[in-house]
């Protein structure tokens, strides 16, 4: 498939083919993977250190070879940019771009925790049009086609309602943030264990299995750009401490805090979370 982008994309059926090529292209690679992991073992894989001394393996670069193959010939008017391939400058002068990290959480899947993710993402003049996050090793599929809403599993997502003011929260991410945003809000805020993989981290938030979510400063946008759009599809936002919602495909691809909250939730915790991030 071609992607000839225009205005109009996501409602001439071009968000919605695009969302399934990405469905096949992260199963496929999340299969790959597979083949390398061990729930609760150590992988198979050969394991290296990256500059910065985060692991990658072969099954990320086996992984990423796969996804660019595949979406790369799926979209061939599309730049590029993945986690474990180097990015150039000549992505910027294209208006759409595929986003991808063949394992977002690599430490767990050598550490055999099944909570890894293939992400997958394509963007259109700065924003995603259609997002895939694949868990493989938990047999969960996130995606969302814009205009369209978001799925879990083929079941449709939506993010929880307003709840009263002095109600309990569930949160997921860096415990010192998510108490700073509990002293601000007055209320209890739940923390879950950690999430090894920040889009599922994300997904979470979206299909309400927490209230917020949070994303310390240094994510990258192969960790976002598709949690980003299920998140928008399902009634919730991904924003930054300004409130803004983020472009892609510019120089910067490092990005500060974020916050993932419902629609019903965001100015509360929002007001909050940029109090926090003061403190």
């Amino acid at each position: 498939m071609s992607l000839t982008p225009s205005p109009n994309a996501q409602t001439e059926g071009g968000a919605i083919a695009a969302r399934d090529r990405l469905i096949d292209a992260a199963r496929e690679a999340g299969a790959l993977a597979l083949g390398y992991f061990r729930r609760g073992a150590q992988t198979l894989a050969a394991v290296q250190s990256k500059a910065g001394g985060s692991p990658v393996t072969a099954a990320d670069l086996a992984a990423d070879a796969l996804l660019m193959e595949r979406l790369g010939s799926a979209f061939p008017e599309a730049g590029w940019l993945s986690e474990e391939t180097a990015d150039t400058a000549e992505r910027l002068g294209r208006r759409a771009l595929i986003i991808v990290d063949p394992i977002d959480g690599t430490r767990a899947f050598v550490a055999g925790d099944p909570r890894w993710t293939v992400c997958a993402a394509l963007v259109l003049d700065g924003r995603p049009i259609a997002g895939v996050v694949h868990a493989p090793a938990l047999g969960e599929t996130f995606a969302a086609a814009r205009g369209h809403g978001a799925s879990l599993n083929d079941e449709r997502l939506a993010a929880p309602p307003a709840r009263p003011r002095a109600a309990p929260l569930v949160a997921a991410g860096p415990k010192p943030m998510l108490l700073a945003v509990s002293k601000r809000l007055g209320v209890s805020v739940d923390i879950v264990p950690r999430v090894p993989s920040l889009a599922y981290r994300l997904c979470m938030a979206a299909r309400g299995a927490v209230d917020f979510a949070v994303a310390a400063t240094d994510s990258h946008d192969w960790d976002i750009a598709a949690a980003d759009l299920i998140l928008e599809e399902a009634g919730a936002r991904l924003s930054t401490e300004s409130g803004e919602s983020i472009v892609y495909n510019t120089s910067r691809v490092r990005r500060k805090a974020l916050l993932a909250a419902p629609e019903a939730l965001a100015p509360r915790l929002l007001d909050a979370f940029r109090g926090a991030l003061g403190d």
